[in-house]
């Protein structure tokens, strides 16, 4: 027989069961953000490295076209727009304080300068977790993330950790994760959550909806990013990806340069 007591905290425990179901997907899908954010971090690192100084060829070729063909027309428009490519590849105040000395003298990264002479091309320094490092990162983010604390103190504590997880996760540093592994296992275990007022629990719940929400509008921001949309063009070989979007731009480069060596032939 029921007595009024347990009627009461049926409500309770239902609740108390949809906030940790609520709180477990939170996780989850915070991982999986974060996971997409180091990937769409370091592609774009890798994109810049690889064909930041194709894409800067291009426009000084463009710009040299207009300028020959302005040259040879005199045509006002001509100049104009020949005026208007070569404004848009003066540097900026500070610019080169921007590139810590990537550029040689030529204005050239060495990657660009080896693609467009045929030879071979170091391949830029990469960092992309290893299977390890992500096994480590889920189950830490599991076991430490904040979202799991009931107290300030406690919160406290996971936020200032889980910071330095996902810095080292960044980094791919599989052995800085392991040794915040073996730290998380050795400190203090997280206290229970008491029972909690059914109140506290729809506050809590209010909460994770609204967490949800702003990782959503996170990852709808990066999946719609242009490195996100490439990332997502080829997400299990992004180098392959790099690799046939640097042999288009090898393309487009021989193509202007015949289209510039034709205009200086007319001259």
């Amino acid at each position: 027989m029921t007595t009024p007591d347990s009627e009461q905290s049926r409500p309770e425990e239902r609740l108390e069961r949809a906030v940790r179901a609520a709180e477990q997907a939170l996780i989850e899908y915070e991982i999986a953000v974060e996971t997409f954010r180091v990937e769409v971090e370091n592609f774009s690192r890798l994109h810049h490295q690889r064909l930041g100084p194709m894409y800067a060829r291009l426009e000084e070729l463009d710009a040299q076209i207009a300028e020959a063909r302005a040259a040879r027309t005199g045509a006002p428009e001509d100049r104009r727009r020949a005026e208007e490519l070569r404004s848009r590849l003066l540097p900026m105040p500070e610019v080169e304080e921007l590139f810590h000395g990537w550029m040689d003298g030529q204005g050239l990264f060495p990657e660009a300068a080896a693609m467009l002479t045929e030879q071979p091309v170091q391949p830029p320094q990469r960092v992309r977790p290893s299977d390890e490092a992500r096994r480590l990162y889920r189950d830490l983010a599991r076991k430490a993330h904040p979202d799991l604390a009931q107290q300030e103190e406690e919160r406290r504590r996971r936020d200032e950790f889980i910071t330095r997880v996902n810095a080292a996760y960044a980094r791919g540093d599989e052995a800085e994760l392991r040794d915040l592994a073996e730290e998380w296992a050795a400190g203090p275990a997280p206290k229970e959550a008491g029972p909690s007022r059914a109140e506290e629990l729809y506050a809590r719940l209010e909460w994770l909806a609204g967490r949800k929400e702003m990782l959503t509008a996170l990852q709808r921001e990066l999946e719609d990013s242009a490195i996100g949309s490439l990332l997502r063009l080829a997400p299990d070989d992004p180098d392959r990806l790099l690799e046939d979007i640097a042999e288009k731009l090898l393309g487009d480069v021989a193509a202007r340069e015949d289209e510039l060596s034709a205009l200086a032939g007319q001259s």
